[in-house]
């Protein structure tokens, strides 16, 4: 049991080494117009797409969709 749960300590240890901080892999932060108003993303490299996030948004837009707008830039820009 003891061997069990080391073994799973490892490799959860080994695996979090592969992902690094996000912080260096941060490009300059770039602005996306939207109809209801301008996303401030923060972007990473094109490899890490699904690190993408909105670090200003509208009032009148959630979370979420300024996300899956700094997303959806990230990948637009991964794909030019």
């Amino acid at each position: 049991m003891f061997k069990t749960v080391t073994l799973c300590g490892v490799s959860a240890l080994v695996l979090a080494g592969c992902t690094g901080d996000p912080r260096s892999y941060e490009t300059t932060p770039v602005q996306v117009k939207t109809a209801k108003g301008i996303v401030t993303c923060q972007l990473y490299t094109k490899e890490r797409v699904l690190w993408d996030r909105a670090i200003d948004r509208p009032d009148n837009m959630s979370v979420r969709e300024a996300d899956d707008v700094c997303r959806a830039e990230g990948i637009r820009q991964k794909n030019s």
